[in-house]
């Protein structure tokens, strides 16, 4: 599916983009069922809000006049449109099976179980921005994984795009501090932080790649990458797909055990991965 050369970026970089790897009709189906859930709730809990009519510029229309009278609602869609069937057709496309096999040729891929959903990164909001981090402390299941990341919006640089270090996934597994001191609020894995974060990051440059819905980013689980910081007046919202490999050895040993979002610390799988307070 991929060509050699493809192949060749993605192991030298870890992360590749294919533009236009999606359908529109099935980022449009997408995005349909999102704006009917967003009407869902603004009926449940009657918010009287003026919607346009569905477009796929607009699919998310009332979604921030909903959060700005109650963020708690915001919390409540987030959960639903993960479940949208429309998505999760896509999550199980053959065609992610295929890449992932094209860049791990002697793999046998599976889902990510609680590892795929639709990402909100609203305005301003600082509480459930990742921090730079790597997938596989988050996702556990194998460390040979794959991010596939695509947008639901035109990214722009005020949306703040998902930021990467090419190469850093050359790593390996990096250690991490099992508390945020600066954002005491953050819980699971948005309380992880990478050891020595600052001069690590500062080994390699930063990119923010700013893609158009069915474009796609594939990203190595041990990649270093972080959430941008959205100024603008719009959600930024986009998919997330982790696929692992069976036959890679650590997974293999603790039972391809998921991460946070399957009620799994890492500090119990990893204890030699983390360090109990910053600086310490």
């Amino acid at each position: 599916m991929l060509s050699d050369n493809q192949v060749e970026v993605f192991n030298r970089d870890g992360y590749l983009i294919l533009p236009s790897f999606y359908e529109a009709n099935e980022i449009n189906d997408i995005q349909k069922g999102v704006y009917k859930i967003i009407g869902i709730v603004a009926n449940k809990y009657c918010i009287d809000i003026r919607r346009l009519p569905f477009s796929a510029s607009t699919f998310d229309d009332g979604y921030m006049e909903i959060i700005k009278i109650n963020r708690a609602y915001g919390g409540i869609i987030y959960d639903a449109v993960k479940q949208i069937p429309a998505f999760i057709r896509l999550v199980s496309a053959k065609k992610h099976e295929d890449v992932f096999k094209s860049l791990r040729p002697q793999s046998d891929p599976g889902v990510a179980a609680a590892g795929y959903g639709l990402r909100i990164n609203n305005p301003f909001e600082e509480k459930f921005r990742a921090n730079w981090h790597q997938e596989y402390p988050a996702q556990l299941r194998s460390l040979d994984g794959l991010v596939f990341w695509s947008p639901l919006v035109r990214v722009t640089t005020e949306l703040g795009p998902v930021m990467l270090c090419p190469e850093s996934h050359k790593e390996g597994p990096i250690a991490v501090y099992t508390s945020d001191p600066k954002h005491k609020e953050r819980t699971g894995a948005y309380s992880l932080v990478i050891q020595n974060e600052s001069a690590l990051i500062d080994k390699y440059n930063q990119i923010a790649p700013l893609l158009k819905p069915t474009d796609l980013i594939v990203m190595d689980f041990l990649l270093l990458h972080a959430s941008g910081f959205n100024k603008s007046d719009r959600a930024l919202w986009s998919m997330q797909i982790r696929y692992f490999n069976y036959l890679e050895k650590t997974g293999l040993s603790h039972g391809w055990k998921g991460g946070f979002a399957s009620g799994v610390d890492f500090r119990d799988i990893h204890p030699e991965l983390c360090i109990n307070e910053e600086g310490k």
